[in-house]
């Protein structure tokens, strides 16, 4: 017999334990009135959408869930009707509902029950060519499926699903597929490249990648030369452009030609609740891409997606300096990330800058990078005042944190038609121009990585050094220490290394280091020291107990450069 009876002192510690957990679960929940609690820099509270007690149905307007029947037309007459009426929301119902793009028109909220899926045309024919901005060049592409440009107080909500039909759009490797997978795929139709390891969906989609230099983007082409390619021209699934008071909350957002979420030149945006998803090996797959946009709270979704997943931009070289309009004012809270390119990531577009941003309580769990920084010589624009704790990191193949200022869009780890040399950094001195990209004022604090290959990889530039960045209370069981490399004002202060293969911390060719409280295996000999431009180095005495032995310092390198205080 089970005695099903429990001591008073148990019944007592029973409910204590129950009402710290149930405290600790409130503190942990992000709502649109806490999640500006403890912001470093002032934050203009975000302006909400609003719309009356008034909806249709789409299935009113002659849609039908058959998966089959194009309902274009009747999303068109529901949002119409809505915007007519001053507003209020277009209800998707339970069911599967096939549609060409649906473009957005003021105060229309668009809700998905349930059980509601709209899967958008594979038929490419659906997306005519238009003048937009992807990967922050000026440039024409196929129509998105979702589309809100110059619009104002407009959300999308719900329990439903919305998918792109992207597998029918992009163009996929075979060295990221089984060999059953290729098989199925190349005989499902399409085209191969010249070397037979590239799947695209038709002819013009081919043409297009073999006549392009500058990533996704064509060279500058007239007319009818972007017609002959429009299959390759593949659109983000959902474009905000120009657009105030916007709302995502609560549906899934899955399978994108491109990008996944592109909200461009926009302000006052709240995104929270999504499972934003897309194959591993999607081309180009990001989840959530922010682009010179102000005021935005993204708080409380997961992704999983195949290239970064919550990434800041602002424009691309030329092209983004001459918009000159930053990324700012954005809170990131509580959000996973299971397998992407990078978790949070800036960059590498970002010559329009990106300033005035706090990350929080983020789970990065198999991310091939955690904390991505990212630019090269010819963007820049100014990065600054980033603000980062409690980060939780399990499982990252290359690095936790880094910084890379000669991205040359290799993925974190290496593909098969790509080389480590093509980012290779280049010591050559070239001259402080408006075409220098400058990462400064990066603050990061409460990090824990755990069963990863690499702690931390600092790289400025040698003309333009990452400058003022600090690393406090963080523990990284890598098994690769911290590198930092032409980088000014590094601070790292109470940090564990774990590196079981490497160094603890390494230094090159970088000045202004102070390291407090910095805890190692002392098997090892743990730091190098080297180049002949490293200078004002200092490490506190109490985690020094034998210098000699535990820090290895290079030939080139000054003996004034390092100091024990």
């Amino acid at each position: 017999m089970i005695n099903l009876s429990i001591t008073k002192k148990g019944l007592i510690c029973l409910t204590l334990f129950c009402a710290s957990l149930l405290k600790a679960q409130q503190a942990n929940t992000i709502t649109e009135q806490n999640i500006y609690n403890g912001i470093e820099f002032n934050m203009p509270k975000v302006k909400t959408t609003q719309f009356p007690d008034y909806s249709v149905n789409i299935a009113n307007f002659g849609a039908v869930n058959d998966g089959i029947t194009k309902n274009t037309k009747a999303f068109e007459e529901a949002i119409s009707t809505i915007n007519n009426n001053g507003g209020g929301s277009v209800i998707v119902p339970r069911g599967i509902w096939l549609t060409g793009p649906i473009i957005f028109k003021s105060n229309v909220n668009l809700h998905l029950d349930t059980g509601a899926v709209i899967v958008f045309s594979k038929d490419f024919d659906d997306f005519p060519l238009v003048k937009t901005s992807f990967e922050g060049l000026e440039t024409v592409r196929c129509i998105s499926p979702i589309t809100a440009n110059n619009v104002e107080n407009i959300a999308i909500t719900g329990e439903g699903i919305i998918d792109g039909s992207g597998d029918a759009w992009r163009p996929v490797k075979a060295s990221k597929m089984t060999e059953n997978q290729w098989k199925k795929l190349v005989n499902s139709g399409g085209v191969l490249s010249k070397d037979k390891r590239i799947w695209f969906p038709s002819e013009g989609a081919r043409k297009g990648y073999e006549g392009t230099t500058n990533f996704n983007v064509p060279d500058l082409i007239n007319d009818a030369e972007f017609q002959s390619i429009k299959d390759y021209l593949r659109p983000v699934m959902v474009s905000l452009v120009n657009s105030k008071r916007i709302l995502l909350d609560g549906p899934t957002f899955q399978n994108s030609p491109a990008w996944n979420i592109h909200p461009l030149m926009s302000e006052d945006l709240i995104i929270r609740n999504l499972k934003v998803r897309n194959p591993w090996y999607s081309q180009n797959g990001d989840g959530l891409d922010l682009e010179s946009c102000k005021n935005v709270l993204i708080y409380n979704n997961t992704f999983d997606v195949g290239d970064d997943a919550i990434c800041f931009k602002s424009g691309k070289d030329k092209d983004g300096r001459d918009r000159g309009i930053p990324t700012e004012n954005v809170i990131v809270k509580n959000n996973v990330v299971y397998h992407a390119h990078g978790g949070f990531v800036i960059g590498s577009e970002m010559s329009g800058g990106v300033k005035n941003v706090h990350v929080s309580d983020c789970t990065f769990l198999g991310t091939d990078v955690g904390l991505r920084f990212k630019s090269t010589r010819g963007r820049g624009g100014i990065v600054e005042n980033i603000y980062i704790s409690n980060i939780d990191m399990m499982h990252i193949p290359t690095e936790a944190i880094r910084f890379n200022m000669f991205y040359g869009g290799n993925s974190p780890v290496l593909e098969e038609d790509q080389n480590a040399d093509d980012e290779k950094r280049d010591e050559t001195l070239v001259p402080v121009t408006e075409e220098t990209p400058s990462f400064r004022n990066i603050f990061m604090k409460n990090i824990k990585v755990s069963d990863s290959e690499t702690a931390v990889f600092f790289m400025g530039l040698p003309e333009m050094n990452l400058k003022n960045v600090s690393i406090e209370n963080a523990v990284f069981e890598t098994k690769k220490g911290i590198t930092a490399i032409d980088s000014d004002g590094i601070t790292l202060k109470n940090i564990t290394v774990k590196a079981s293969k490497d160094y603890a911390l390494t230094i090159y060719n970088s000045k202004n280091i102070n390291v407090e409280g910095l805890s190692f295996s002392e098997s090892l000999s743990n730091i190098k020291i080297l180049g002949n431009k490293t200078e004002k180095i200092q490490f506190n005495k109490n985690n020094i107990s034998n210098p000699e032995q535990q820090i290895i310092q290079g030939k080139e390198v000054d003996k004034k450069a390092v100091k024990l205080k």
